[in-house]
């Protein structure tokens, strides 16, 4: 089975009964058919996947899967993760977030998620605005993006996920775009069975706040290279990078950190008689 061929009845059995709450034409609906896609192709029992996120609209994602889930505050999904992936290594642990929420107060942890290289899939999804707060610019934001918040443009200098996570240290780095779920569907499971910390930047427009990126379906291309291993060539590309490129644009082969269990588990009523008074 693959993402071309995966049933929608297969990939449906992913999703909660939870209807979504996003704006209409808002990108992160194909990216949650892209992750059941993924996960129905993958054949992961629901309750052995936990999918964690923070704060903002694609935050929202654990509420809309039938799995674990646990929605967590702002910034912190993939330490919250880290340490579900440690405590239970048997479970597949999916991070999703958003460019505000994983880039700016959950910038720092961005970098040691990546550094740690703890056997996770963080997908992003980049709208390069704060959509669920009316608007704001968010780290991806252009300088020049000029609206009624920030008149003129923050003149500020778009951070670059993909760089930072090739310098911090993550094991797998890729981008797809909202508008091609099949695709997107394909780096998720690729994502996923690279051992490590593999991060998947996500192009999700936010047609409400930036109607300006329904222009993107014009601008991505696939990437015009194979994907390397080699990190120097791999920053070359991602340094001279338009951010329109999609696919697989590194795989390292670092050892994913292993947890060094020295004790016997202890269960929760031994926990409890620690603090009896």
């Amino acid at each position: 089975m693959n993402t071309q061929t995966v049933s929608a009845s297969a990939a449906r059995a992913y999703k909660s009964d939870v209807k979504p709450v996003w704006c209409p034409g808002c990108g992160d609906f194909t990216v949650l058919s892209a992750i059941t896609k993924a996960f129905a192709e993958l054949g992961l029992p629901p309750e052995q996947v936990a999918v964690v996120s923070g704060i903002g609209c694609s935050s929202r994602i654990p509420a809309y899967l039938n799995t674990y889930g646990f929605h967590g505050v702002h910034g912190r999904a993939t330490a919250l993760a880290t340490g579900l992936k440690l405590a239970r290594p048997d479970l597949t642990v999916v991070v999703a977030s958003g460019d505000g929420d994983g880039f700016s107060i959950g910038g720092n942890h961005f970098l040691h998620a990546c550094r740690r290289n703890v056997d996770l899939t963080y997908i992003v999804m980049d709208n390069r605005v704060y959509g669920m707060t009316k608007g704001q610019p968010s780290p991806t934001t252009e300088p020049d993006w000029d609206n009624a918040l920030t008149p003129g443009g923050t003149g500020l200098r778009a951070f670059n996920p993909l760089v930072i996570a090739l310098a911090s240290g993550a094991n797998f780095i890729a981008r797809g775009f909202s508008g091609d779920p099949v695709g997107t569907a394909r780096l998720i499971v690729e994502a996923i069975e690279t051992p490590g910390f593999s991060f998947v930047e996500v192009l999700s427009p936010c047609v409400t706040f930036r109607p300006d990126q329904r222009d993107w379906r014009n601008a991505v291309r696939p990437a015009p290279v194979q994907p390397t291993g080699d990190i120097g060539a791999a920053a070359r590309r991602l340094m001279t990078d338009d951010g329109f490129n999609l696919g697989v644009l590194y795989v390292g082969s670092r050892t994913p950190y292993q947890t060094h269990r020295t004790a016997a588990p202890v269960s929760p009523s031994e926990i409890e008689q620690q603090f009896a008074v």
